[in-house]
């Protein structure tokens, strides 16, 4: 799946994670979290699963964490990759 304009899903509450993707020539992930110094790896390791998944080979994610759980983040993940790729 091509990541061919911005797009989001998810908000700032508390166990939540809002997430960004946008065009990029290459595969790009930011990372922030309320969490990041306990549980960045495995952040990092979900979000790589889910674009993997998808076929995402490009573009960047932007992800800022509150405290969600892995479900919640591949959730907010697959939804801004679809809108992002035009799917609804």
């Amino acid at each position: 799946m091509n990541i061919t304009k911005s797009a989001v899903a998810g908000t700032l509450e508390s166990s939540d994670v809002y997430v960004k993707a946008e065009p990029c020539e290459t595969l790009e992930i930011e990372i922030e979290s309320v969490v990041y110094n306990q549980f960045a790896d495995q952040i990092e390791a979900t979000i790589r699963r889910t674009l993997e998944g998808l076929g995402v080979t490009s573009g960047k994610i932007s992800v800022n964490d509150k405290g969600a759980i892995d479900c919640v983040i591949e959730a907010r993940v697959e939804t801004a990759v679809k809108r992002a790729g035009g799917e609804n």
